[in-house]
C-alpha cells in the first residue's frame, strides 16, 4: 500500500501514514469544510490496511492543536478501530501529544484514552 502524506493547511491536519513502517500520524488543526471529503478515503485506506494485520505493532500519533466536533467523530471511530485491532492480538500504541499548557487537549486525550481497553494509550506533554 502506498504511503499517504498530506501537508497541513489552515483548516486540515497533516496526515503522515507510513504503511511500510506501521507508523501513522495526524498533526495540526482539523476543521475542514467537508470532513467526509477530507478524511473519507484516507480513513478507508487505513481501515482496509489494518483489517489484515496479525501479530503486528503499529503506532498512531495524534498531535492536534484544535479540532471540531465533526473531526471528533472521525477520531472516535479511529480509536474504536485501533482498540479492535489491538484486541485481535496486535500491539497498538497511541500517542496523544499536547502542549503542556493546553488543559483542554490534555482532557480530551484523557477522555479518549478512558474508552480504550486493549490499545496502549500515552498522554505526551510537550513544551510550548
Amino acid at each position: 500500500m502506498n504511503n499517504i502524506q498530506i501537508e497541513a493547511t489552515e483548516r486540515s491536519p497533516e496526515i503522515d501514514f507510513n504503511f511500510a513502517e506501521n507508523n501513522f500520524a495526524m498533526r495540526g488543526e482539523s476543521y475542514p469544510e467537508d470532513v467526509s471529503a477530507f478524511f473519507g478515503e484516507i480513513i478507508n485506506q487505513f481501515y482496509d490496511y489494518v483489517a489484515e494485520l496479525e501479530d503486528t505493532e503499529i503506532t498512531f500519533t495524534f498531535e492536534l492543536i484544535y479540532f471540531n466536533s465533526s473531526t471528533a467523530k472521525v477520531l472516535m471511530g479511529l480509536f474504536d478501530r485501533l482498540d479492535e485491532i489491538a484486541e485481535k492480538g496486535n500491539k497498538v500504541i497511541i500517542n496523544w501529544c499536547f502542549e503542556e499548557d493546553d488543559d483542554n487537549m490534555e482532557e480530551l486525550g484523557e477522555e479518549f484514552g478512558e474508552d480504550l481497553e486493549h490499545a496502549d494509550f500515552n498522554l505526551v506533554s510537550k513544551e510550548a
